[in-house]
């Protein structure tokens, strides 16, 4: 039986009491380049997404849980996004909103389970991350994850009057 509990962990669905979270989160400029933010959301639009976000992943194509504490702190979000059944692969991401919360087993273990709860729930046979060539904690987390490297995007993000590369990650469940 798969369990979306860990050890420091838990993986939940998004509610209404996030939206202060989500609020944050979304507009903190910092994280901007992670999720391809490009305006500021109102907390309007962002209850709309969540009023919306109980929607089945066959539908929608995503899936965005909550990253919780064992206290019950949300303190990230991980997501599936561009899932395609067909061909049975998804892309990931995952965000620890404060920085006293990261490097501390909390992203690892939030990835561990969603990527059981992929392979083994959704049946996908692949998952992908696009990380940043800058972003040297992600990399860190998604090769030690058993992530491999299979490609650069050159150029790929534009950010404060620069290029980045952006590399391609990929985890084949044989």
């Amino acid at each position: 039986m798969l369990n979306l509990k860990g050890e420091l962990v838990y993986l939940r669905a998004l509610e209404s009491d996030d939206l202060d979270f989500l609020y944050h989160l979304e507009n903190d400029t910092s994280l901007w380049e992670i999720s391809g933010t490009t305006t500021p959301y109102s907390k309007g639009v962002l209850q709309l997404y969540l009023d919306n976000s109980h929607r089945d992943i066959y539908e929608v194509k995503q899936l965005r849980l909550a990253i919780c504490l064992k206290n019950n702190r949300l303190i990230g979000l991980i997501d599936l996004f561009d899932f395609d059944p067909k061909n049975q692969r998804a892309g990931v991401g995952v965000v620890v909103r404060n920085s006293e919360d990261r490097n501390r087993g909390a992203g690892t273990e939030a990835l561990q389970l969603l990527v059981d709860y992929a392979f083994s729930i959704l049946n996908l046979r692949q998952l992908y991350a696009n990380v940043s060539e800058s972003n040297t904690a992600s990399i860190k987390l998604f090769s030690k994850m058993g992530f491999i490297k299979v490609g650069v995007k050159k150029d790929w993000i534009f950010d404060n009057g620069s290029y980045k590369n952006e590399i391609l990650f990929q985890k084949i469940n044989n």
